[in-house]
C-alpha cells in the first residue's frame, strides 16, 4: 500500500471502528440516557465524523471533507444528553479532546464537492443495520480529479472468516483499503498494523448458481426487480441481505458474483460518500461497477451522482449480462 495517504486514511477507519463499535456495545445505556430509540447511531455518525476530521486535519490543515453531519443540533440545549455521549465516545480514541474542539471537527466536513482533490465520508453507513447490532461500514473515500482514487472501508461486524454468517457480529472485524492500480487488502480492524492479506473478486463461473448481495432495505434497491434478473440469467440462489458499503467488500473477497442496487424511484440520486470508498475497492479487486445503465459513476457532479441511477458491481464476466437483462427487462429504462 504506496499511496501517500493511507497511513492517514487507514489510521482514522481503525480508529472510528473502535468509536463505533464502543458505542454500538452500548446501545441499550445511550437510549436510556438520551431518551430516543435512533440515538445512539446518532452519537456514532458525529462522534465518527469528529474523529476522521480531527485526524485528517491533524495530518494536513489544508484537508476538505464532504461529510453527512453538521454541528447545530448538537449545540441545542435539548440534545445536551447526546452531545456529552458524542463527546464521550470521541474522547474513548482521543482522550484529551474538549467538547468545543468536537463541535469544530464536525462542522469543519462540511466541503461542496467542487475541489479538485478532497475525501468524501459516510461516518455509518448501515443505520438500522448498526441499531440492530449487525452490519455497518465506516467509509472514506478520496477523490482527485473527478475520479476516486483510494478507498478505506472499516467494517467492524464483518467477520473475515467466509464460513461465518453476516448476522452474528464479528468480534474481530475488517478494514478494506484500496487505491487505484495497487490492489485491495484486508486487515483486521482490530489490529490495524497486521499484515494486510491480498484479496481478488472471483472469477465469473457460469455454471455455477449467482452469489448477489444486496441492501436489507427495500426502500434503497427494488428486491422484485433483482429476483426478476436473477430469473433472467437461470439464477437458483437467494439473494445474501446485508446493510451498507460491506457489500462491495464481500464482492471484492470473492464471497459474492455481484452487488445490485436498483431504483426503488426516479427521483433519487445517489450520494458520493455512499459508493466512492466501496466502488474502488471492488473495481481494485477485479470487479466492474457502474449504474444500471453500464455507465461509469461519475464523481465530477459535486455530492450527488446526477447522472447515474443505481449501481452494479459484478465479476468481470458477469457484469455485461445483468446489464443486458435489465435492459431487456426494462428495468433502466424504468429508472431514467
Amino acid at each position: 500500500m504506496n499511496h501517500r495517504l493511507f497511513p492517514s486514511a487507514l489510521r482514522t477507519v481503525a480508529d472510528s471502528c473502535r468509536v463505533a463499535r464502543g458505542v454500538q456495545q452500548i446501545l441499550d445505556r445511550v437510549r436510556e440516557i438520551t431518551k430516543d430509540d435512533r440515538s445512539p447511531v446518532t452519537v456514532a455518525d458525529f462522534a465518527v465524523q469528529a474523529i476522521v476530521s480531527l485526524d485528517l486535519f491533524e495530518d494536513d490543515p489544508k484537508t476538505l471533507i464532504v461529510g453527512e453531519e453538521r454541528a447545530e443540533v448538537l449545540r441545542k440545549p435539548e440534545q445536551a444528553a447526546v452531545f456529552d455521549a458524542v463527546v464521550d465516545a470521541v474522547r474513548t480514541v482521543r482522550p484529551d479532546t474538549a467538547p468545543g474542539e468536537v463541535l469544530d471537527a464536525i462542522d469543519r466536513c462540511d466541503h461542496d464537492a467542487s475541489a479538485d482533490a478532497y475525501w468524501a465520508l459516510d461516518p455509518v453507513d448501515g443505520t438500522k443495520g448498526f441499531l440492530r447490532s449487525q452490519q455497518y461500514a465506516i467509509a472514506l473515500g478520496r477523490i482527485e480529479g473527478g475520479r476516486v482514487t483510494l478507498g478505506v472501508i472499516g467494517c467492524p461486524n464483518l467477520p473475515v472468516d467466509p464460513s461465518k454468517t453476516f448476522d452474528v457480529p464479528d468480534r474481530e472485524g475488517a478494514i478494506y483499503a484500496a487505491a487505484v492500480d495497487e490492489g485491495v487488502w484486508e486487515i483486521p480492524a482490530a489490529d490495524p498494523r497486521a499484515e494486510p492479506r491480498a484479496i481478488r473478486a472471483a472469477a465469473y463461473d457460469a455454471g455455477r448458481a449467482i452469489r448477489v448481495c444486496e441492501s436489507v432495505e427495500a426502500e434503497h434497491s427494488k428486491h422484485s426487480d433483482v429476483m426478476r434478473i436473477l430469473e433472467a440469467l437461470g439464477g437458483e440462489s437467494e439473494p445474501v441481505r446485508l446493510d451498507s458499503q460491506c457489500k462491495y467488500a464481500v464482492v471484492a473477497r470473492g464471497q459474492a458474483d455481484a452487488y445490485m442496487r436498483l431504483p426503488t424511484r426516479k427521483d433519487y440520486v445517489e450520494k458520493i460518500w455512499d459508493h466512492a470508498a466501496g466502488s474502488v475497492i471492488a473495481a481494485e479487486a477485479g470487479a466492474i461497477v457502474t449504474d444500471v445503465t453500464g455507465t461509469p459513476l461519475d464523481f465530477t457532479h459535486g455530492r450527488r451522482l446526477e447522472v447515474n441511477r443505481g449501481v452494479i458491481c459484478a465479476a468481470a464476466g458477469l457484469h455485461g449480462r445483468i446489464i443486458d437483462a435489465i435492459a431487456d427487462l426494462g428495468i433502466a429504462a424504468a429508472a431514467t
